[in-house]
């Protein structure tokens, strides 16, 4: 059996501005099976319709963006089988994957920023161990 390790550090960054928004990790800690689905929570708040990101940074690499969404489809598809659904009414924009893999392990990082120039924005990460 696989352990996926979701602990939650928060980094906040700000962009300048003093527009509130922030990401929520929801899960600690979460533990999978290789082959079984992954899902790692992700909800937001926003003032303004937000740009929503998901990055993964794998051990000794730099950081990566996995996917994200600006406006339209609602389901965004990214790299390595991962996808994300942005849902206004929930705020959320949760990633997923079908089918969890060793190769998979990883920092991922749940991050919004508004759509309006120069505002605030948050990151939060999650790490996958296997």
């Amino acid at each position: 059996m696989l352990l996926l390790l979701v602990p939650v550090l928060e980094v906040i960054f700000t962009l300048g501005g003093t527009r509130a928004q922030s990401v929520t990790q929801l899960d600690s800690q979460v533990s999978v099976s290789e082959g079984v689905p992954v899902l790692l929570r992700c909800n937001y708040s926003s003032s303004f319709p937000p740009n929503l990101f998901w990055y993964v940074q794998y051990p000794n690499q730099g950081l990566q963006l996995l996917l994200k969404y600006i406006s339209g489809t609602a389901l965004v598809k990214g790299i390595n089988g991962f996808k994300a659904e942005f849902k206004k009414s929930e705020t959320s924009f949760h990633l997923t994957k079908a089918s969890a893999h060793v190769s998979d392990a990883a920092e991922y990082f749940c991050a919004v920023s508004d759509t309006v120039p120069e505002t605030a924005g948050q990151l939060n990460t999650n790490l996958l161990r296997y």
